[in-house]
């Protein structure tokens, strides 16, 4: 069932998001788990900050937080690898060092660092899986957060370690903390995907359950109209 999903993923791709995969199994996506506020979030008195965070396929994540209240903007792209592998096609040998990342525009004083923390680990992906979210594996899938400053490093070291003792997980926290080098925006037909496609077969099983998961457990971060 995994290849036949990340199969099905590929072939759409390969048509520039045209949604070929018809065949719709009932939706289902990695389990959402309710986590605690952060513990340490400092207040940033900016209007503007920007997160760049990984979480498997970026279609989801992407979804995910255009949902959230207080964010500006979700650009899909790829993260930890050279410009001149910063494309879809070779991104799919596991080889290249990029990771599919969203990079996300948001209003600090509406939506904290922390609270993206926890939205992506409790409905966007799975911090006790290395390399690989739902039915896709390789590099290019893991989960990662991607400090931009000190703050933001800080409050990450600090929530993986509250989230890894509160014992949420049957497994231990794997995701790593990784440094920033630069943010490659994805192809055109991969930005706003689930918003354009909401019936593709691979959106409606893994992608669609995340944001429904959002809305059920924190329903007052939720925007009234996806965000760009």
């Amino acid at each position: 069932m995994k290849f036949r999903m990340t199969f099905a993923r590929h072939v759409i791709v390969a048509l520039a998001g045209v949604a070929i995969f018809t065949h719709v199994l009932p939706a289902q996506a990695e389990p959402a788990v309710k986590l605690p506020a952060a513990a340490l979030d400092p207040a940033v008195k900016a209007k503007r900050a920007t997160a760049v965070l990984a979480g498997g396929c970026f279609w989801g994540i992407e979804g995910v937080f255009q949902n959230v209240k207080g964010v500006i903007s979700v650009e899909s792209g790829y993260h930890g690898g050279s410009a001149a592998t910063a494309r879809y096609e070779l991104t799919h040998d596991g080889k290249s060092g990029h990771a599919e990342a969203v990079r996300i525009v948001y209003d600090p004083t509406q939506v904290s660092y922390g609270t993206l923390l926890r939205v992506l680990f409790s409905v966007g992906a799975d911090p006790t899986l290395k390399n690989r979210q739902g039915p896709d594996t390789g590099t290019q899938y893991r989960a990662a957060i991607v400090p931009m400053d000190a703050n933001q490093r800080q409050v990450a070291t600090a929530y993986l370690a509250q989230i890894g003792k509160g014992k949420f997980y049957a497994k231990p926290i794997v995701v790593p903390i990784e440094s920033y080098k630069r943010f490659y925006p994805a192809e055109a037909y991969h930005q706003d995907f689930m918003k354009k496609n909401p019936t593709n077969g691979y959106i409606v099983r893994w992608d669609a359950p995340k944001v429904a998961a959002l809305k059920r457990l924190y329903p007052t971060l939720v925007r009234a109209k996806p965000a760009p």
